[in-house]
């Protein structure tokens, strides 16, 4: 027996086996039990996702011979049994009229096709004229078509269908039950082909599937295509390997790579990896391409954790990159990508367009010029803070802190105190602070005693309103931590209630920035986020703000309405304020 190719042995028979189309299968499957039958369908969408499988399903359900003679024997579920559901199954079924419009478009063409239409149909129930590819019709050959498609005869049914509905004229469109079929997504396409290989007994890996879901395109067919090629280019097996060897892919484990670099802001790693690519020829812009859609989807992942998809089997791997990445460098590094992509066609070679593009990244990313990390974050700017990791428990006032991270040379000054001290000569002047600040050896030996005011240096959630907007946070960072309520501070962690909506875009950059704008009010603090709902009888920075803002627009309205030149104003001339266009000045309460 011949080989028969998967996209036809497993086109389905009924609408209950196709595949992503719901919308549709609902619409007819509906019409067909009770009853409510056109006489025109069009099908439209992209090529191989069903729109002829449609077409001869409907042609089943007409004339499947099982629920009975007359109208009342149509049915939604055909039996595939009986002589008509067969035939058509094999493409004999004299009544369904199979016309490919790209072959026929004259007029004349058209003229015979119609004159048979006024004859009863020989086996089955209704006449069924299925026109493939109609928009292919010359001018004259839909005028032609006009009336018989509006006022067809009581046993013949039209069905159209057509890659671009567009150049169909509006006559025809308005005479036509019109269905759009949908492109199929690679989830679906991937859980279909699993179901396939694994009918058939054929093994494969589940990346080599979505390799193959991505390359279809949307199209059912298409798939089904290459996982035959694919079949036969793996001897039996489908391989990832042999998938992407047979597509011509990058390999995206080569991209995830290249986005890793990013995350660890690694220039050097970064140029390597592009010599590596280009030892395999790839296209540079395709490379470009999808390391922007892997930008979008740490995005996705960084907002929406739950809706990013598996496109590539590696859900996984970019949820974990996305806690490696603000959302600024995000956002930043995927405009530059696409704007990197457009000035491809200006660079001398692609790949030293795709690597400046990727170095412009790092170069203009918010926090400075990319150095070598030692954590897989990008913390660069907290070096000076590393000095000084004894000094927090036995500095007794914290606000000197944040004073030797900023400027480091009165550090040294400090630090050459102790050696003239045995000097004869700044004896007195040591002498001479002692008279005016009587205790000036204390702040060395007493390192146990700020756990004593520690107690009452805690911040309560009082102070956290009070200081928030002295902290100067800003960005992401700032919009973050104003949707948090003060939770606890035990003098060493500061825990921040977080609003849930807002727990996407929790990120460890952020509790860090927090930490350090504390430390530069003198507050030595490990900054935790706690996603849980908020305490309703507390406010959060953001709702103070949003209080104290209307508030001071009430008063300035109020302020205004008691002038006696606006008083006049309105006396006058019947004037009236437009509250929205009050603005209360700066500084006022």
């Amino acid at each position: 027996m011949s080989y028969q190719v998967l996209a036809r042995k497993w086109r389905p028979r009924t609408f209950h086996e196709l595949v992503g189309q719901t919308h549709v299968q609902r619409a007819l499957v509906n019409a067909l039990d009770q009853g409510r039958l056109h006489h025109a369908y069009l099908f439209t969408g992209t090529r191989g996702v069903g729109k002829t499988t449609l077409a001869r399903i409907l042609a089943k359900c007409l004339n499947c011979t099982a629920g009975g003679k007359g109208d009342e024997g149509v049915t939604s579920t055909p039996c595939g049994q009986c002589d008509s559901c067969r035939t058509i199954d094999e493409g004999r079924f004299v009544d369904l009229i199979e016309v490919d419009a790209a072959s026929r478009t004259k007029v004349e063409d058209t003229r015979e096709l119609l004159d048979n239409v006024q004859y009863a149909p020989t086996q089955g129930r209704y006449k069924v004229y299925l026109i493939d590819e109609v928009h292919m019709l010359s001018t004259s050959s839909f005028n032609a078509l006009l009336k018989t498609l509006e006022e067809p005869p009581p046993h013949v049914k039209f069905l159209l269908a057509t890659t671009d509905p567009h150049r169909l004229p509006p006559t025809v469109l308005s005479r036509c039950l019109q269905f759009t079929l949908k492109h199929l997504p690679p989830e679906r396409v991937v859980e279909h082909l699993t179901h396939v290989l694994g009918e058939e007994g054929i093994a494969f890996e589940e990346s080599a599937l979505w390799l193959l879901g991505k390359a279809a395109e949307g199209s059912m067919r298409d798939a089904m295509s290459l996982t035959d090629q694919a079949i036969a280019f793996g001897q039996g097996v489908v391989h990832h390997a042999d998938v992407a060897a047979m597509l011509g892919t990058l390999d995206h484990r080569h991209v995830l790579a290249l986005v890793e670099t990013l995350a660890e802001v690694d220039v050097a790693r970064l140029l390597e990896e592009v010599a590596r690519l280009a030892e395999q020829g790839p296209d540079f812009a395709a490379v470009l391409d999808d390391v922007t859609a892997i930008l979008h989807r740490l995005a996705v992942a960084q907002m929406v954790p739950d809706a990013v998809d598996s496109g590539h089997g590696d859900r996984e791997t970019v949820l974990a990159l996305a806690a490696r990445f603000t959302a600024e460098d995000v956002q930043l590094y995927y405009q530059i990508g696409i704007q990197g992509r457009g000035d491809m066609a200006h660079a001398p070679d692609l790949r030293s367009a795709l690597e400046m593009t990727l170095m412009r990244m790092l170069a203009f990313r918010p926090q400075g010029v990319p150095r070598p990390p030692a954590t897989p974050l990008p913390l660069q700017p907290e070096r000076p803070a590393e000095p000084p990791p004894a000094s927090p428990i036995p500095k007794s006032e914290p606000a000197l802190e944040p004073a030797r991270d900023a400027a480091p040379e009165p550090d040294s000054t400090l630090e050459a105190a102790p050696e003239p001290a045995s000097q004869p000569a700044p004896e007195p002047v040591i002498e001479t602070a002692v008279e005016t600040a009587p205790v000036p050896p204390e702040p060395d030996p007493a390192a146990p005693e700020p756990r004593e005011p520690a107690a009452s240096d805690r911040l309560d959630h009082a102070g956290w309103l009070d200081g928030f907007a002295a902290l100067g946070l800003g960005g992401l960072t700032r919009s973050l931590a104003a949707n948090c309520q003060l939770k606890h501070d035990d003098g060493a962690t500061l825990e921040l209630r977080l609003d849930p909506e807002q727990a996407a875009m929790q990120a460890e950059i952020h509790e860090t920035r927090i930490a350090r704008a504390l430390a530069a009010q003198g507050l030595k603090r490990r900054v935790a986020f706690t996603p849980e709902p908020l305490d309703p009888t507390l406010e959060t920075p953001r709702q103070r703000e949003s209080r104290l803002a209307q508030a001071r627009h009430a008063r300035a309205l109020d302020t205004l309405n008691r002038d006696p030149h606006v008083q006049q104003l309105k006396e006058t001339f019947g004037a009236t304020f437009i509250d929205n266009g009050v603005t209360p000045a700066r500084g006022t309460d």
